[in-house]
């Protein structure tokens, strides 16, 4: 059947081409949106700000979409999700930060929930409780981005643009510092604490301190601090004493600092420079002495009242100090005996040694000064225990001149070297005390008061006696006497007694004799020749 087929007659394909459809001007609408919203999209995704997510101890007050992340007041972005950590023992909080503040997002910036907080130092936070909890930022200086962070439990106690100084004071003990505690100088506020904690060894404790510009110009070098906290008060021989710095000060402590005036070539101290800080302003602002000569005092009376830290003084100067009171322990007798260790300041009253040994190259001032030591003890220089303050009892070590005391030669080759010593005035007045009690406890007091009641017997038998036999004879011997003045007042003072006429015969011829002499010593005071020549005739009427 194939081969009839007739291949001529098969017909062709024709190939007709497609007409092309006009565009339609409906399609222009929706495509003009799809590029509107693929630049809305990119606009959105550069203009957007970082996410950034902050662990919180918990979240007070943080609700999602609702609280704002704030700096300077200014609101830089929200906050989008609030979760708990994946152990359930904290708070992480997603928020969204806008891209002009992307730059805040360092490595040491910080975050903190700001809320109404009220303490000793102040009120913060008030304006929260209007408008709700909100997240505080605090831009650090690091160049680092960063996006996680671990917010503060309390805001800083300073903010970053704030001008001035940080400085670090070592202390034993904490005392009522706390965050916030004022900064003083000459009693002016012109910082605060800002952070405290221990250091490294355990053995102390590091107070970061912020003093504010231009008041950190007068932190140098040789700048002394000292705690000012609550109310110093004190009874020294000087009399009753109370020293604060301010109200506030009292509840929440301070910190005070001077530079004294005697500091020569003082340098404006550094960021982060290392101070110690005192207990007082008395402690901060004593010299520093760098020579001292130890020496210890073997006192035989009751060293209550001594203290460490007691002053050692010299006429009545402070020259020491007692560095420890306590017991020394004798092996030979097998007791103990009260020993004071104290410590001199040769600089105090031996300047002139520097001079001495200057001019003579070969003697050493050590020389010199046991020289000056050895001829005071041997006028008798002497320590002695006495009251500094009779109402708190306090001691000090006195050294004084005591030109009666027994001649004593020092060991100088011990170390440390004992200085001799004399009784106090209140040990001795004790001992003469009980010289007195033990006198009259020794009385036998039993066996006067049976000699004292013999002797009142006997008293009262002659009394008894002379009542009885001696009185009626001494009554008849005044009467007797009584008479015999009568009869003679009657013989010299009666009207015709004639001792009294006699009396007034004797008392004319005086007056006669009286007025004889008178004529005759007018008569010599007007004729002194009469003396020699006589009575002349011519004056026999005169």
């Amino acid at each position: 059947m194939t081969e009839n087929i007739d291949l001529k007659n098969i017909p062709e394909t024709a190939i007709v081409p497609r007409k092309h459809r006009k565009f339609s001007v409906v399609w222009i609408i929706p495509m003009i949106a799809a590029v509107i919203a693929l630049g809305i999209a990119v606009q959105r995704i550069l203009m957007e700000g970082p996410t950034i997510t902050i662990t919180f101890a918990k979240a007070e007050g943080l609700e999602t979409g609702k609280t704002l992340v704030k700096y300077k007041e200014v609101d830089i972005g929200h906050v989008t999700k609030v979760e708990l950590s994946k152990d359930f023992r904290k708070v992480v909080v997603t928020a969204k930060i806008n891209k002009s503040a992307a730059g805040l997002l360092v490595g040491d910036t910080k975050f903190w929930i700001e809320q109404p907080r009220a303490s000793l130092s102040g009120v913060s936070g008030f304006g929260t409780l209007l408008s709700g909890n909100y997240i505080g930022l605090e831009p650090g200086k690091s160049k680092k981005e960063r996006h996680e962070f671990t917010g503060l439990e309390v805001p800083p106690s300073i903010t970053f643009d704030e001008e001035g100084k940080r400085f670090v004071l070592k202390t034993n003990t904490l005392g009522s510092i706390v965050n916030g505690s004022p900064l003083y100088y000459r009693q002016f506020n012109v910082g605060q604490v800002i952070g405290y904690d221990l250091a490294g060894d355990g053995n102390s404790i590091n107070i970061e301190v912020f003093v504010r510009a231009p008041y950190d110009k007068y932190v140098t070098d040789q700048t002394r601090f000292w705690q000012a906290s609550g109310v110093d008060v004190s009874v020294g021989s000087e009399g009753f004493s109370v020293r604060t710095q301010s109200v506030l000060s009292m509840l929440i402590g301070g910190i005070a600092f001077e530079t004294p005036s005697s500091s020569e070539e003082a340098k404006i101290a550094g960021e982060k420079a290392v101070f110690t800080l005192f207990n007082s302003r008395v402690e901060a602002m004593a010299k520093p002495e760098k020579i001292v000569t130890p020496y210890v005092l073997y006192f035989n009376e009751t060293l209550n009242g001594l203290y460490v830290g007691a002053p050692v003084t010299y006429f009545g100067l402070p020259v020491g100090e007692v560095t420890s009171v306590g017991l020394e322990f004798m092996p030979r007798k097998n007791d103990v005996r009260p020993r004071v260790d104290i410590v001199v300041y040769p600089s105090r009253f031996l300047t002139h040694l520097k001079e001495m040994s200057a001019m003579n190259k070969k003697v050493s001032v050590d020389t010199e000064r046991h020289t000056f030591i050895q001829n005071a003890v041997d006028r008798g220089l002497r320590a002695q225990l006495r009251s500094g303050n009779l109402l708190t009892g306090k001691l000090y070590v006195a050294l004084d001149i005591f030109p009666k005391a027994p001649q004593v030669k020092i060991d100088w080759a011990k170390s440390p070297v004992v200085m001799p010593v004399v009784p106090s005035g209140l040990q001795d007045l004790q001992d003469k005390l009980n010289f007195i009690f033990s006198k009259i406890e020794k009385i036998p007091v039993e066996e006067l008061s049976a000699e004292a009641k013999t002797l009142l017997a006997t008293t009262n038998t002659l009394l008894k006696r002379f009542d009885q036999e001696a009185l009626p004879e001494l009554t008849k011997t005044l009467n007797q006497f009584e008479q015999v003045l009568t009869n003679a007042d009657n013989t010299l003072v009666g009207k015709d007694a004639p001792t009294q006429y006699q009396l007034r015969e004797t008392l004319s011829e005086i007056t006669r004799a009286a007025q004889g002499i008178s004529h005759l010593t007018e008569y010599l005071e007007k004729n002194p020749e009469a003396l020699i020549r006589g009575k002349q005739e011519g004056n026999k009427n005169e």
